[in-house]
């Protein structure tokens, strides 16, 4: 995963735990995609204190990843539900029995509906 969108992925993870100025100078960088002078010049300090606080809410968003471990699971049951659904069209297609194509497209609907959720 490229670590500009796996940054911004932890930031909507775990943003509220960070300082709340580092919180908006990594958003401003990384999902709105301003660049290092742009976002000192939109908060007022260096460019290299930018960098810095940047740097440092990587390290703790890279930390809690590693402690919490809430985005890897969010991809597992992600990729998972897209299995489901997968087997669930599968089984829809290939079934002679209204019962059981009743069944699979029930399943199909489910994880399509909490895919929605997320």
């Amino acid at each position: 995963m490229e670590k500009n969108f796996e940054v911004s992925l932890l930031l909507d993870f775990y943003g509220e735990l960070l300082k709340p100025s580092g919180k908006q100078m990594a958003e401003l960088y990384y999902n709105d995609d301003l660049s290092l002078a742009e976002v000192a010049a939109e908060t007022g300090i260096t460019r290299q204190g930018v960098r810095d606080r940047i740097k440092r809410c990587e390290r703790q968003l890279f930390e809690f990843e590693r402690k919490l471990g809430l985005l890897r699971r969010f991809q597992t049951l992600e990729a998972g539900l897209d299995d489901i659904a997968s087997h669930a069209q599968r089984i829809a297609d290939a079934a002679d029995n209204n019962d059981i194509r009743t069944l699979a497209a029930d399943i199909l609907q489910r994880t399509c509906e909490l895919k929605e959720k997320e």
